[in-house]
């Protein structure tokens, strides 16, 4: 069983937000013995029935426990009415929530009470190459992506019927159930287009045309994909430099995997030495880095660069109280001087900035100012794993 890293206190009721299938349930039992925790789990017909018709009958449930017991609300999105009644178990009977969801559209787009304070919010994600630890694998997990599920099959086959299920399901589930597009067909479009030009700056028109939508319906569909955490944007960097900069953001899905599902490429391998190994490692990284900072509560946050003339930093990550960090990112397994030439260029715009390139070269090296580590030793070197 794989030991993720996510620290969660129990010192308050919390949110556990992820995507399906990244292991919340999973661990949720490990963090609560079942014996000693009531679980009300909302993807069982009869619990999400019996809520829906009579949702204060969980106060019935609530009052029969010892005051500070712990209750399991999985898939909490489906009834956004309950809060209100977490809100006063909390309040009159010191009942602490753990409360799970796949999406937190409905919650915050349906003025849900969020307990003001009163639950911390965590992210769950696909795992990461430290919760892996030796059994991590880069082509693995650039062909298939780190979902748990993914390890419960040894044959490619088998990964590749996993995961073809999970974006049908994802289609089915997610935006289906929840009504969240009226039409259905244009978004079945779009999310393809979508896991086409992942961590391509997006041109809204551009799709919107390819789908057969407007302008607006191409954004709400993004903002559906976020909402339901199935991928995040990347934003321009936002202090200026000299240079112009392009300003439309870059989409990225959240596992490697469940993208070239979506896109419908899973069958083709990706190898070493290939663009299509180098996207999807540049995606892996950027994903990684986003997954450890919030699991190490490091609020760093992330921006690419890519200015008119076509010079391109892949990924700038802002510390608190430190300089920028500017980052190129390569799958090459030796990298020298030509490598780090957009770097040199742009870092001469700052004030102030450290320069890294992150490769699968296994040599540490100093190149000018630009330190160049394998990538791993990299998010190490961040401050983003130990």
């Amino acid at each position: 069983m794989v030991r993720r890293i996510l620290n969660i206190s129990k010192a308050s009721s919390f949110f556990l937000f992820g995507a399906r299938g990244t292991g919340k349930s999973t661990l949720l039992k490990q963090l609560f013995p079942p014996q000693s925790t009531l679980k009300v789990d909302l993807l069982l017909p009869h619990e999400f029935d019996r809520l829906v018709r009579k949702p204060e009958s969980l106060i019935d449930q609530v009052r029969a426990l010892p005051k500070g017991s712990w209750v399991i609300l999985d898939e909490v999105q489906k009834i956004p009415q309950l809060l209100d009644l977490v809100h006063h178990s909390i309040e009159e009977y010191g009942i602490k929530f753990a409360m799970s969801g796949s999406s937190a559209r409905k919650l915050r787009r349906g003025g849900a009470n969020l307990l003001a304070g009163r639950a911390f919010v965590y992210h769950l994600f696909p795992l990461t190459h430290p919760e892996l630890g030796s059994t991590f694998d880069i082509s693995s997990a650039l062909n298939f992506g780190t979902l748990p599920g993914i390890y419960e099959f040894s044959d490619p086959q088998d990964r590749i019927e996993f995961l073809t299920a999970y974006a049908h399901s994802y289609l089915r589930e997610e935006i289906i159930a929840e009504q969240a597009v009226r039409i259905l067909p244009p978004f079945r479009k779009f999310i393809e287009v979508a896991a086409q030009m992942n961590g391509q700056p997006l041109n809204y028109a551009g799709i919107a045309r390819d789908v057969g939508v407007d302008d607006k319906t191409v954004k709400s569909y993004f903002g559906i994909l976020e909402d339901t955490l199935v991928g995040f944007f990347l934003e321009p960097y936002h202090r200026s430099v000299r240079k112009t900069q392009t300003e439309s953001p870059r989409f990225y899905f959240f596992d490697t995997g469940v993208k070239r599902a979506i896109e419908g490429t899973l069958t083709s391998k990706i190898v070493p030495r290939t663009y299509a190994w180098g996207k999807a490692f540049e995606h892996f990284v950027i994903a990684e880095c986003i997954r450890l900072n919030s699991y190490r509560r490091c609020n760093f946050r992330f921006y690419f660069l890519r200015t008119q003339a076509g010079l391109e930093i892949d990924l700038i990550v802002e510390r608190p109280d430190l300089p920028p960090v500017l980052i190129e990112i390569k799958s090459e397994e030796e990298v020298g001087a030509p490598d780090i030439k957009h770097l040199h260029a742009i870092s001469a715009e700052f004030s102030e900035c450290e320069t890294m390139l992150f490769s699968c070269d296994p040599v540490k090296k100093k190149i000018g100012n630009t330190i160049c580590l394998p990538w791993i030793d990299g998010i190490r070197a961040l401050g983003l794993a130990s």
